[in-house]
């Protein structure tokens, strides 16, 4: 678990999470330039018409650092529309840190402050980032004034990046596995897990994204859900890159499928 990094992006809409994201997808090499395109994440088809993102996704990200440690970042990806603020609470139950994004022209808005207070709440490792920095509107120093005082955040903390020309990457990804602690569990404990979001494969029946809290959870296990009491066999266990990508088990601090 020492090697594992659980966190979310939040901000308000349209500063640059989804781009953000898809710029860690192409850094970790899990999609070629060629092939790279907006919006990895964002596979409804609704949620590519309007540009934003409705359900949580999550990916797990290879990535080695500047001092040559190997980790795995399991990014959960929330919803920055304010219509969505529960999906939003409950995939920040699964992490252990946030990105918080602040265009570098618009400054924090209402978005910002609510998902901030929700990461407040949770007691998350808060990384301020102040993105599109690129832009010539953008005013750096103000808006570090605003996440000083509208947030109480220490404003030399933030980083500056640009998503959409891929400056700063490397550099929010450091501080990731530099300020974001591991998660804890023990995997010798019952099995306790959070399910947040769910899809229908026909081919393979529900599929679950969950983080494991304690406990491990392989193929052929019976789980119940809280819920409704009911109970599962485990068909199939693994993470998300790109595609579902099958493994052995998922132990406590992992992010992944059922």
């Amino acid at each position: 678990m020492s090697q594992t990094r659980n966190f979310s992006i939040i901000a308000h809409i349209d500063h640059g999470k989804s781009t953000l994201a898809d710029r860690f997808i192409q850094h970790a090499g899990l999609v070629s330039d060629r092939d790279f395109r907006e919006q990895v994440l964002d596979t409804m088809d609704l949620e590519r018409e309007r540009g934003i993102t409705i359900k949580s996704h999550t990916i797990t990200l290879p990535y080695t650092s500047r001092d040559g440690q190997d980790y795995e970042l399991n990014l959960i990806d929330t919803p920055g529309h304010v219509d969505f603020s529960y999906e939003v609470s409950r995939a920040l139950t699964s992490c252990e840190g946030v990105l918080l994004l602040v265009d570098a022209s618009q400054g924090v808005e209402a978005q910002t402050v609510a998902n901030a207070y929700l990461a407040m709440e949770q007691d998350l490792t808060i990384i301020p980032v102040i993105n599109k920095i690129d832009l010539p509107s953008a005013d750096v120093e103000r808006v570090k004034e605003e996440i000083d005082k509208e947030l109480g955040l220490d404003p030399e903390e933030a980083i500056l990046c640009s998503a959409k020309e891929g400056l700063g990457i490397e550099e929010i990804l450091e501080a990731i596995v530099n300020r974001v602690p591991p998660p804890k569990g023990n995997v010798d404990r019952p099995l306790s897990a959070i399910i947040f979001d769910a899809s229908y494969d026909p081919f393979r029946g529900a599929v679950i994204s969950c983080r494991v809290f304690d406990g491990t959870v392989r193929v052929g296990d019976t789980i119940r859900l809280m819920s409704n009491n009911a109970t599962y066999r485990v068909e199939e266990v693994g993470i998300f890159r790109l595609q579902r990508e099958p493994r052995r088990e998922l132990p406590a601090g992992a992010a992944g499928y059922i």
